[in-house]
């Protein structure tokens, strides 16, 4: 998984995300968009149109934030 969505996408839902990705892998959750890291190509994209600064690469996650890695995966399980 190269990106993932964090907190500030919860309950927010902009969705400029998913109009932007040339390759339709960003999901509509419950709370919030999710990444498909099967189907991602690592464009960077989603990055740059999230108006709440959301989106992070996995590497960059801070503790805080590791949860929200696991909460993708369990969604695309």
């Amino acid at each position: 998984m190269a990106y993932v969505i964090t907190q500030p996408c919860v309950n927010e839902k902009s969705g400029e995300c998913v109009s932007i990705c040339p390759v339709d892998c960003i999901e509509e959750g419950e709370d919030q968009f999710f990444i498909d890291p099967n189907v991602c190509i690592d464009c960077g994209a989603c990055v740059a149109a999230c108006p709440v600064e959301a989106i992070v690469d996995e590497n960059d996650l801070t503790p805080e934030n590791e949860s929200f890695l696991e909460k993708a995966e369990s969604f695309f399980a």
